[in-house]
């Protein structure tokens, strides 16, 4: 197998960490089934405005949300729509692993 470059991995290391934040998770869910303004996504996520940006920036930052300005109100939607089939994989892991505990724990 070809070794890819290290920067390949580190530009997946910075989608994965953008990722890896249960507010931007459920950002991310909210905004898989419409656009929202970040007014919507404060309510929703249940942190104050300047919070809810920093974590739509991460997010746009690594590519996975984008930025539509109506007047003065700003809203953000999925830029890609991929992300189904990871999580797919990710509930099949946690399943597994809540399996392997069980097992365990002869349950």
């Amino acid at each position: 197998m070809k070794r890819k470059p290290i920067q390949h991995y580190e530009a997946r290391a910075a989608v994965a960490k953008a990722l890896a934040h249960p507010s931007r998770l459920l950002i991310l869910d909210a905004l898989a089934t419409k656009e929202m303004c970040v007014c919507d996504l404060t309510e929703l996520v249940g942190a104050d405005q300047s919070t809810v940006s920093k974590h739509l920036a991460v997010l746009k930052h690594a590519g996975i949300v984008d930025v539509r300005r109506d007047g003065v109100m700003t809203y953000y939607r999925m830029k890609i729509h991929c992300l189904e089939g990871f999580w797919k994989c990710v509930e099949s892991v946690l399943k597994q692993n809540l399996k392997d505990q069980s097992a365990a724990l002869g349950v």
